[in-house]
């Protein structure tokens, strides 16, 4: 192994990152940082910090980082309505980019000269924290200990913790059931018995909802206020940006709202299965398209609905940083200027239901929609329209039947 001399790890203190650690400290004899990010994960992260003190870690960065998530990472992905294959909201996916940045920035704090992850080789997550590493620093090393060591079961971390006297928890020394990635976006779960697409996924699978058969019969009518593309109050109480998320998850998860099972594509090249709960962020989304349906041009809007899959897929696949991403985001943060107002939701089983829309930024004329008599839209100016309109196909038609 060539020389490294202090090495940034993004550690969370479970099983796989305190073997790393450790890993870490006799592989390449070098100094260890640890970073443990608070993103709303619904774990004390604290704990942390005791363990890494104990394997004789000396500079420990341990932060609560859920509003910058929420404001600089979450917000800006829900300003283009971001959904990966139709359907999954990129919960696991937008939280690596912020981890990245901050290894890279504690690296520049403290003089490390590289960065670690334990993400394995075979999924995403590897990509998007190196994608992250090289875009902010590309000369920083980059150590990945799943693609390094042989280690290659579960029962050979546990029998490298014990011998290097790693304390594993009771309840993880047993073979998990599913793997589970957790922020304040979203839950996720896959691996094991969630592997088979054919089974259904048991209901102990899910945390943060309720089933939605089992939700309640009166639907929660809530309204969401919107400023220049970002959620600022629910049911007319402003909230900051993390705050606002957090409430939106409990109410989405007592109605059962935000329930994905999806098998989607890996950026390596596999299909995987996960199951995905993201209460607050499907509320999000449903409420945000609905403000941008009465403030947004529809020459805008439909743009942004064409940009959107490829914004997603860079998200998905780690190019956060990249600067085909930033270019759209600046064309989808122009896009934003009037989408200000209040939308009205019922939220009942599973469903989020828009009820009712208002802005004073809105692009919604009654006086020319209505069924009834006006004075402002003369029906005789159609025929010109059409006719101009089908111009080409008559000539098209006229060809094709000789």
């Amino acid at each position: 192994m060539s020389k490294v001399k202090k090495v940034v790890l993004a550690y969370s203190g479970g099983l796989d990152t305190s073997v790393i650690l450790r890993w870490l400290q006799d592989t390449y004899e070098c100094e260890v940082v640890t970073f443990t990010a608070d993103l709303g994960q619904g774990e004390e992260v604290e704990p942390a910090r005791k363990k890494a003190e104990m394997m004789g870690v000396k500079e420990i960065f341990v932060e609560d980082v859920r509003e910058e998530f929420v404001r600089d990472f979450v917000f800006p992905m829900f300003r283009a309505n971001a959904v990966y294959e139709g359907v999954y909201l990129l919960g696991t996916s937008i939280a690596r980019p912020l981890i990245a940045k901050r290894q890279i920035e504690i690296a520049a704090e403290t003089g490390a000269d590289a960065v670690a992850h334990g993400a394995t080789g075979k999924g995403n997550d590897q990509v998007r924290f190196e994608l992250g590493y090289y875009g902010l620093n590309p000369d920083i090393r980059v150590i990945a200990p799943w693609r390094e060591w042989d280690l290659t079961s579960r029962t050979k971390l546990i029998e490298y913790a014990e011998k290097h006297q790693i304390p594993i928890p009771r309840d993880k020394r047993g073979e998990a059931p599913f793997s589970t990635d957790a922020n304040l976006l979203h839950i996720s779960a896959e691996g094991k018995i969630l592997e088979d697409p054919w089974d259904e996924a048991p209901e102990y699978v899910y945390s943060r909802t309720v089933d939605p058969v089992e939700a309640p019969d009166t639907p929660t009518e809530i309204t969401i206020d919107f400023e220049k593309g970002d959620a600022i109050a629910v049911d007319g109480v402003e909230l900051s940006p993390a705050a606002l998320l957090t409430r939106l998850n409990e109410l989405g998860g007592a109605n059962g709202v935000g329930r994905l099972d999806l098998v989607e594509n890996r950026f390596v090249g596999m299909k995987s299965r996960g199951i995905y709960e993201t209460p607050g962020g499907t509320v999000l989304y449903h409420a945000h398209r609905a403000m941008e349906s009465i403030t947004l041009d529809r020459g805008a809007a439909h743009l942004k609905d064409e940009l959107m899959p490829r914004y997603a897929e860079l998200i998905y696949n780690g190019f956060w940083f990249s600067p085909e991403r930033k270019m759209l985001q600046a064309a989808i943060d122009n896009s934003q200027e009037f989408v200000s107002g209040t939308v009205r939701l019922k939220l009942y089983k599973g469903s989020v239901i828009v009820t009712g829309r208002k802005s004073d930024k809105s692009l919604y004329s009654l006086a020319h929609v209505t069924f009834e008599e006006d004075a402002v839209y003369d029906q005789r100016d159609a025929e010109g329209f059409i006719r101009l309109n089908a111009l080409r196909l008559r000539l098209g038609g006229r060809r094709d039947r000789g």
